[in-house]
C-alpha cells in the first residue's frame, strides 16, 4: 500500500491548489450538521420508522442501510483514507471487501445476539480509524517505529469497529423480532450499495485529482486535514461520555 513519500515531495511541482480546496471544502461540508454526523445516529424520521415497523420489508431497510452510508461521514472519511493512494481496481476490492466483511459481521452479529457498546466509546474508536489511516498515508509509522503496520488487518479490525458503531444504535431503537433476520440482511444489502456509490464518487475526484502535477504536494496537507476531522471526533465523542 503506497504512502506519502516525505522528504521527497519536493520533487513534485505544485500544479493548481484548486484540487485541495475541494478536498478541503468536501471535508468542511461533512462536518454541517455535527451532532447527528458525530454521534453515528439514524435520522429522526429513520428512527421513528425502525422502532415502529413490524415484518419483512426489504426494500425499506435496502433503503435506509444505503442512507445511512452514503450519509456516514466517518465511514467515508476512513474509505477515502484506505484507497488514497491505492490505484490497481483489484487493490481497491480487496481492501474494500475487507472492510465491508468486517462492518457486515460486527453489524449483523452485534444487532442479532443484542450485543451493544457504548456509542461514545465506539464512535471515538472510529475516529481514531481515521486517524491511524492519515497517519498510515503519511508513512508515519514507518519513520517512528522504523516497520509498516499489516495495512489489509488494520482495515478489517477498523471494519469490525465501524459495524459495532451501528448496530450499537440499532439497539437502542429497539427494532421489533419480527422479521429481523431478513430485514437486517437487506439493511446490510442497502449498506454495501450505498458504500459502491459513495466509493465510485470517491474514486472519479480522485482519479481527476491523480492527473494533476501537485498531487503528492497537496496529498501531505490532505491527510493532515483528515488527520485533524478524526482527532476532531475522537474528541467530540470523548466529551460526551464524561459529560453525559
Amino acid at each position: 500500500m503506497h504512502s506519502f513519500p516525505g522528504s521527497d515531495s519536493g520533487r513534485f511541482p505544485v500544479g493548481s491548489n484548486r484540487p485541495l480546496l475541494l478536498f478541503l471544502l468536501f471535508t468542511a461540508l461533512m462536518f454541517i450538521g455535527m451532532p447527528d454526523a458525530f454521534a453515528h445516529a439514524v435520522a429522526e424520521g429513520d428512527k421513528g420508522y425502525i422502532q415502529e415497523i413490524t415484518g419483512v420489508n426489504l426494500i425499506a431497510f435496502m433503503y435506509l442501510g444505503a442512507k445511512h452510508m452514503v450519509t456516514g461521514y466517518d465511514h467515508l472519511l476512513f474509505l477515502l483514507g484506505v484507497i488514497f493512494f491505492l490505484y490497481r481496481m483489484q487493490h481497491i476490492a480487496i481492501y474494500v471487501s475487507l472492510f465491508a466483511v468486517g462492518h457486515s459481521l460486527t453489524m449483523l452479529l452485534g444487532v442479532y445476539f443484542n450485543i451493544g457498546i457504548n456509542s461514545y466509546i465506539i464512535d471515538a474508536i472510529i475516529g481514531l480509524s481515521v486517524v491511524y489511516k492519515a497517519l498510515d498515508n503519511l508513512g508515519a509509522y514507518q519513520r517512528w517505529f522504523g516497520f509498516q503496520p499489516n495495512t489489509k488487518a488494520a482495515t478489517l479490525i477498523f471494519g469490525l469497529f465501524h459495524g459495532f458503531g451501528l448496530s450499537s444504535k440499532i439497539i437502542e431503537y429497539d427494532i421489533s423480532p419480527d422479521g429481523l433476520v431478513p430485514n437486517l440482511f437487506a439493511f446490510n444489502v442497502g449498506v454495501e450499495m450505498g458504500q459502491l456509490i459513495a466509493l465510485a464518487m470517491i474514486l472519479i475526484a480522485m482519479s481527476f485529482w491523480r492527473k494533476t502535477d501537485g498531487f503528492f504536494r497537496h496529498a501531505y496537507t490532505a491527510n493532515v486535514a483528515m488527520m485533524g476531522a478524526g482527532f476532531l471526533l475522537i474528541g467530540y465523542q470523548l466529551t460526551g461520555y464524561f459529560i453525559a
